[in-house]
């Protein structure tokens, strides 16, 4: 929840212009809704592709102030967030929640980017595993080969959200290792060598190149540093 309209408008202009295709991978943004349509048609001829912060887990219906996949969908979203550790913790959302809304985004058609992770007190009282892994099963639960083709997982300590603190690449190395055989257990061992796994929380210019040679972290979700096009171009090309 952040930028005024002409600054998002400047920062779209900066990525439109900077952004190249075939050359600095796969970059999306998730502006707030009342900029998606104006952004997404910016974008349109970009290598930047434009997706929901959440959606609604219904298609329809009188539920004021909510946003549809399908509402998405027709504005030139390709996809949406579900599970960010903001609407887990904040508007608490279940994981029965973000399961329905994962359902949502693909029954309109869109890819959804899974967000897991766990809090301060969890990590310390060494769940982390535990509850990463429940927060999978139940987002993935019968979902079929096909459908994983969507799906991208994000893993955010929520500890590391806006605190300043990140997970050292070590830290962050050894959950999306498990996060990856768990989806080789649930799925196919094909599957999870295919699903892309980001790693979010406090990532900058910094630390993004030493998170992204990790093996298995696939790109970054980026938070406060994605309001400013120097340091947020500066992390897309990290890999460049």
């Amino acid at each position: 929840m952040n930028l005024s309209w002409p600054e998002a408008q400047e920062l779209g202009r900066d990525l439109r212009n900077k952004v190249r295709t075939n050359v600095d991978g796969q970059v999306s943004i998730c502006p707030p809704y009342p900029y998606l349509a104006p952004l997404a048609r910016l974008l349109e001829e970009s290598a930047v592709e434009v997706g929901g912060q959440d959606v609604d887990s219904e298609d329809s219906g009188a539920r004021t102030g909510a946003v549809s996949g399908g509402i998405l969908k027709s504005i030139g979203c390709t996809f949406t967030l579900v599970g960010h550790s903001e609407r887990r913790h904040i508007f608490q959302d279940t994981n029965e929640v973000v399961a329905a809304k994962l359902q949502a985004g693909l029954r309109n058609d869109l890819d959804v980017i899974l967000c897991v992770g766990e809090t301060q007190n969890e990590r310390e009282s060494n769940r982390t595993f535990e509850v990463v892994l429940h927060q999978l099963n139940v987002a993935l639960e019968g979902l079929t080969a096909q459908q994983m083709d969507r799906i991208r997982i994000a893993y955010e300590p929520v500890w590391a959200i806006g605190t300043g603190l990140v997970a050292t690449p070590s830290q962050a190395q050894e959950v999306h290792a498990r996060i990856r055989g768990h989806l080789a257990e649930l799925f196919s061992p094909t599957i999870a060598e295919q699903t892309q796994i980001q790693y979010g929380g406090s990532v900058k210019p910094a630390n993004s190149a030493e998170l992204m040679s990790q093996p298995d972290i696939d790109g970054v979700l980026v938070g406060g540093a994605s309001l400013h096009s120097d340091s947020f171009i500066s992390i897309i090309r990290t890999r460049s």
